[in-house]
């Protein structure tokens, strides 16, 4: 029976074996800057496919290659050790395990694999409708969470670099197999990802493509993955559906820039303009999406004159964008309690009707709501603090009664308050970030 150092050293950790590539040709390689680095990036997860230890046996200085062309997403699959142990039920057959996550005409030969992205470098173009486009400059990328999306840059300026989010359903000519190519990614970065099923035929798709002009060649346009979002319609009542955002994600080298407000920003605005939807949801979000959705949301309706002006009155709208007007040490000078529809307590007929129109879920519309009243509110009015804390702790009473009917009074007041004071909280925390 083998010692627990000796099955140390045949073993391996699947994460930091397994090596993930976005290869471009040549000379797409050649116009990119320094920061830009799409190759030799690792996932995040890989138990669906080597087990929930994430661990490979039976192999010393093992190394996996998994590259991907960075347009069509061909794979080229590469396994190499310096020593493997006799082939018996416990040796992990690698190539055996993933085969059955990817689609079987991968490449095991890197020349013909080359030969493959040089040719789809030219050829592939994304598949279905195009829906939201924004531009970059590609020598001022900065990265963080906050990072504004340039909608506006001169096109003559070769260094400009284009975003473009395209919709698609199953019946789009070619997007099936290129979706068989792209859902690896849901294994490798969402926690407890799964393949969703073909035979659904209802699913539809929001991806997004970086658009790229060679240097050498500025004529010449070459499009590179850079995420994707799957979407589900609900039937609602009585000719409309919800569209919900199942899985959702930005490729790690494309992270932090970005590059997820403005998807999200893209299939909010295909909402918007889609006569048969009656809202936007989203399936259980991770807290980073949800994260990214309350900022997005927020800051689409602090630029709502509009909205803004009937919610908080007219000193909440500005020549600055529809800001909060701010005191000369640039603190928020609150609004007068009552000015506007808001209140504390917001009123709820006139909540209904932009929610209607904005097409945001109730929930979600709410808690943005009870932001934003908490980021104008003077915190010396006393009547406004209370009826605020009145407006927050009926919704949680509501979205929490099963549980909170398990206590007794005095515990559930207890537990209530503790919960409203988390929520405000995180609250100020988002705000933060957004204002």
């Amino acid at each position: 029976m083998a010692t627990p150092a000796a099955v140390q050293q045949w073993t391996a950790d699947a994460n930091e074996a397994l090596s993930l590539s976005l290869v471009r040709a040549p000379e797409d390689k050649a116009s990119l800057w320094a920061r830009e680095v799409y190759e030799g990036f690792h996932p995040t997860f890989t138990y669906p496919i080597f087990g929930e230890e994430e661990k490979i046996y039976g192999y010393k200085d093992l190394a996996m290659e998994l590259k991907f062309a960075s347009g069509s997403l061909a794979h080229y699959l590469n396994v190499q050790h310096s020593e493997k142990l006799p082939s018996t039920s416990t040796v992990d057959d690698i190539e055996g395990m993933l085969s059955k996550f990817i689609p079987p005409d991968y490449y095991t030969d890197e020349k013909k694999f080359l030969e493959r992205v040089e040719h789809d470098a030219l050829n592939f173009k994304p598949f279905g409708q195009k829906i939201y486009s924004y531009t970059r400059a590609a020598t001022t990328l900065t990265k963080g969470k906050n990072v504004a999306i340039s909608q506006v840059l001169s096109p003559e300026d070769e260094e400009t670099v284009d975003f473009e989010v395209y919709h698609s359903t199953w019946s789009t000519p070619g997007f099936r197999e290129f979706h068989r190519r792209m859902q690896l990614f849901v294994l490798l970065y969402i926690e407890g990802g799964s393949y969703i099923s073909e035979t659904e035929d209802t699913w539809e798709f929001a991806v997004l493509y970086e658009k790229r002009r060679r240097r050498s060649a500025p004529d010449v346009t070459t499009y590179h993955f850079v995420g994707y979002s799957t979407l589900y319609p609900f039937y609602c009542f009585p000719e409309r559906v919800r569209l919900r955002i199942s899985q959702f994600l930005i490729l790690p080298p494309y992270q932090q820039d970005g590059h997820g407000s403005a998807l999200y920003t893209a299939i909010y605005q295909h909402v918007l303009a889609s006569p048969s939807i009656a809202e936007l949801t989203v399936e259980d979000p991770a807290e980073a999406f949800e994260d990214l959705r309350d900022r997005n949301d927020l800051k689409m309706l602090i630029a709502n004159d509009k909205f803004m002006r009937e919610g908080f009155g007219p000193e909440a709208v500005s020549t600055n964008g529809g800001k909060v007007p701010r005191t000369k040490r640039g603190k928020a000078r609150p609004m007068r309690a009552g000015a506007g529809k808001m209140g504390p307590p917001a009123e709820r007929a006139w909540l209904e009707k932009w929610r209607t129109e904005l097409k945001i879920a109730g929930r979600q519309f709410n808690r943005l709501i009870e932001m934003l009243i908490l980021k104008h509110m003077d915190p010396a009015d006393e009547r406004a603090q209370r009826s605020y804390r009145l407006q927050v702790k009926e919704r949680l009473y509501r979205f929490n009664y099963e549980i909170l009917m398990q206590l007794d009074k005095q515990d559930r007041q207890a537990k209530l308050e503790e919960t409203f004071q988390s929520v405000v909280a995180d609250y100020k925390r988002i705000l933060g970030h957004v204002l």
